[in-house]
């Protein structure tokens, strides 16, 4: 849509919450927050890292707007196992803020409950105990389930979750000749890494990029998807709830 004049957002949220007031309303939303780089770039900055931190500053914000809308849950995407893939400068560089963003999701004052998904011992020590320790201080917090997803790929989530299942039942005195039977739907989601919450209902990925690439592989086999070309450090309240309009006029089927 067309840039509205930045006087006339206060007009649009309202417009835009009341238009979503007392219809259905995703409670988990998962969010592939990209495009940091590309918003560097193309703004005029050499340095990728000015990307990542305004990207990162927007995740706080991004809560806070959904304290106006019906969410309970939300999984943001930062760290894929392919984003290691990336030079040592630029994956240490995402540490150091990933580590900054969960420090801050921490701060009483947004009284987050923040969980960690993915693949933790693929980060360096220091930087996994530094997130799971302020992850930890926010165990008591009523507000907004918060997982950051951190070293994650879906592929390995069930891969580790298949693992860890197999690993308690055979713990548990089950016959090897009876392991397979023990490999359910219903007992591979209670070994994922989001055991024990909704599955997400709504996928918002930023960019432009229209795949998952890895992301939930298992929990959103029946969740809505919306791609928008907003750059993740651009996204705005309005786009939040854009997307959050278009999950309320949609039907959801569930593969029916």
């Amino acid at each position: 849509m067309p840039e509205l004049p930045k006087i006339l957002y206060p007009l649009y949220e309202s417009r835009l919450l009341s238009l979503i007031k007392g219809k259905p309303q995703p409670k988990h939303i998962a969010i592939m927050a990209d495009g940091n780089r590309r918003w560097a770039r193309e703004a005029g900055f050499e340095d990728v890292s000015h990307g990542h931190r305004k990207g990162a500053a927007k995740i706080s914000e991004m809560i806070e707007w959904c304290n106006d809308t019906e969410v309970k849950v939300v999984t943001i995407y930062l760290l894929s196992t392919e984003n290691l893939k990336r030079s040592d400068a630029e994956v240490n560089l995402l540490f150091d803020i990933i580590s900054d963003v969960v420090d801050h999701l921490a701060q009483a004052s947004l009284n987050c409950q923040v969980r960690l998904v993915g693949h933790l011992n693929l980060l360096p020590d220091d930087v996994a105990k530094r997130m799971q320790e302020s992850a930890q201080t926010t165990d008591a917090n009523t507000g907004i389930i918060v997982n950051v997803a951190v070293g994650y790929g879906g592929r390995q989530e069930i891969v580790d979750a298949v693992r860890t299942l197999v690993a308690d039942e055979a713990a548990s005195g089950v016959p090897a000749d009876q392991l397979a039977q023990a490999v359910t739907v219903d007992s591979i989601t209670e070994h994922l890494y989001t055991k024990g919450l909704p599955d997400p209902d709504l996928v918002i990925r930023t960019s432009g990029e229209q795949r998952l690439s890895g992301f939930l592989l298992w929990q959103a086999a029946y969740s809505e998807i919306w791609f928008t070309d907003t750059y993740w450090p651009a996204f705005r309240k309005i786009d939040l709830l854009r997307a959050l309009r278009d999950y309320s006029q949609r039907s959801r089927r569930f593969g029916k």
